[in-house]
């Protein structure tokens, strides 16, 4: 009963201190990555771009630009490094691969794109 009690009054103080001093209680869960109760979702955070990794910026790309049926992915492969995306395989038509690049650079985090992608009869290509 009295550890119920002390933990009562613990919590107590500590929601009192809290609203208190919130500007303290805000910069402190900014810096640890946190947020206030109430306050907007991603308030503190880095933008979603800023954070993403690598293997999570290709899932998005590969969502938003294989969202339809016109750009065939079976022979499209994508990668990134270091925000920069990378698209290799064969495509269709040179309209295909230009759009896989309008596409890709419209996405949130991508800082470039390098289509390496090449043409039906063409020799694969490295640079």
């Amino acid at each position: 009963m009295l550890r119920k009690l002390l933990f009562g009054a613990a919590a107590a103080g500590a929601v009192a201190w809290l609203a208190k001093n919130k500007d303290t209680a805000k910069a402190y869960a900014d810096r640890y990555g946190g947020q206030l109760k109430g306050a907007a979702p991603g308030v503190g955070r880095e933008p979603a771009e800023e954070r993403l990794n690598d293997p999570a910026l290709v899932g998005k790309v590969e969502s938003e630009v294989f969202r339809g049926d016109d750009i065939p992915k079976d022979k499209i492969s994508v990668n990134a490094e270091y925000g920069v995306i990378y698209f290799r395989g064969e495509v269709p038509s040179q309209e295909v691969m230009d759009e896989l690049t309008k596409r890709a650079r419209a996405v949130d985090g991508v800082r470039a794109v390098e289509n390496l992608t090449h043409l039906p009869g063409e020799p694969a290509r490295t640079t």
